[in-house]
């Protein structure tokens, strides 16, 4: 009876691997075309972060030492500033 345990827990480990990966996957490809705002990127962030965690619990430093740096990478050249500023133009 414990292969077919350990066989069931390597399964639900594949199936919440792909789930994250493909989460992963979809909230980089959003964040890259999407063209969205500074607040807007750190929302989609802060949603991938809570459904990494609810498929591995725990694993907050995992997040921190592998995702979170692709994502600050990803924000930080991708999202507009929050406050884009336009000087304004001098006439002569």
């Amino acid at each position: 009876m414990e292969p077919a345990l350990n066989s069931d827990a390597v399964a639900d480990e594949t199936r919440r691997a792909e789930v994250l990966r493909r989460t992963v996957d979809v909230a980089c490809a959003l964040l890259r075309q999407a063209r969205l705002t500074r607040a807007e990127a750190e929302s989609v962030v802060a949603f991938t972060r809570a459904r990494v965690l609810e498929l591995f619990p725990g694993k907050e430093d995992v997040w921190s030492l592998v995702l979170a740096p692709r994502f600050a990478r990803i924000v930080d050249e991708f999202s507009a500033p929050t406050s884009a500023r336009v000087l304004p133009f001098r006439r002569c």
